[in-house]
């Protein structure tokens, strides 16, 4: 993937080495949510914190400096700055396209625990957006878990994580989201899972729309990118994640659809280029 020379991004929060506000999931079954939820990528935590029972409340934090820029030899974060900085022109133009103006998340970096809008999360979590405060959170130390546990090696596979969770930052903006959360609460489990699994393809699909406009702009892709990118939405399938955990697979508990389902969602998105193309909610087949 063609990326030095990029463009930087301006929203970049380094909290790495700052202590986030103390809090912690309770035991019981809070606990044991959040165990299940770290064999999955990009859970938003706010379907899991919503229940305030769950989460103890932080303690005051303790005074600590303001977040810091990325160091100039930190090469990882670089990367992020610079794919970040890509969404934000490419959803730019497109929002531009149909008269909308494209507010640009905040990617916070973060080591080990995060505290955000949605609550408190460790790493084991993983990527997330939290549509609460607008912002994307990654422990860079999951793309060493995205090459080695996950078997999805790559620089554009690294991409695609931060592609597909500001995918559900558009969302945010087009009001998907606050719609979707408004009727999960109203639905029995498993309905409410299935209707989870059409915003996480969407998302996949944004992430698609993102790639095609890069390449169609600013020529990112390099031979084999688009594999990284079509192993790293395979091997974060459900059933993947499913059968590697616990050797059986339950269709009914996916929350972000199967490996097959997230590879046709973001080629969709990548051979269209279109937003409106990506509509899993009314999609007859996902």
């Amino acid at each position: 993937m063609r990326w030095r020379t990029g463009r930087r991004s301006q929203n970049i929060e380094d909290r790495r080495g700052l202590r986030p506000a103390r809090g912690a999931v309770g035991g019981g079954i809070g606990a044991l949510i959040f165990l299940l939820v770290a064999l999955f990528l990009g859970v938003d935590p706010s379907i899991l914190l919503q229940d305030e029972s769950m989460v103890e409340a932080p303690a005051p934090e303790a005074p600590r400096d303001a977040p810091r820029a990325v160091a100039d030899n930190d090469e990882l974060a670089d990367f992020v700055s610079v794919v970040l900085a890509d969404t934000e022109d490419s959803w730019r133009a497109l929002f531009r396209e149909r008269g909308w103006v494209y507010e640009e998340p905040t990617l916070v970096l973060f080591a080990g625990a995060a505290q955000s809008a949605c609550g408190f999360a460790q790493a084991a979590v993983g990527p997330f957006y939290c549509p609460g405060d607008q912002r994307i959170y990654i422990d860079l130390s999951f793309y060493r878990d995205l090459r080695s546990r996950f078997r999805a090696p790559g620089d554009f596979a690294q991409a695609y994580v931060i592609a597909h969770e500001v995918g559900h930052h558009v969302q945010t903006l087009l009001g998907i989201t606050q719609e979707v959360e408004g009727i999960r609460g109203q639905l029995a489990p498993a309905d409410a899972n299935a209707l989870s699994v059409r915003m996480e393809l969407q998302a996949d699909c944004f992430a698609g729309v993102w790639a095609h406009h890069a390449h169609r702009t600013r020529q990112i892709l390099e031979t084999g990118d688009i594999e990284e990118g079509l192993n790293a939405a395979s091997a974060i399938g459900d059933d993947r994640m499913q059968m590697e955990a616990t050797g059986y697979i339950s269709p009914e508990s996916f929350t972000h659809g199967s490996s097959e389902q997230r590879v046709r969602w973001f080629n969709h998105g990548l051979a269209e280029g279109d937003p409106a193309s990506c509509d899993t909610f009314n999609a007859a087949r996902l």
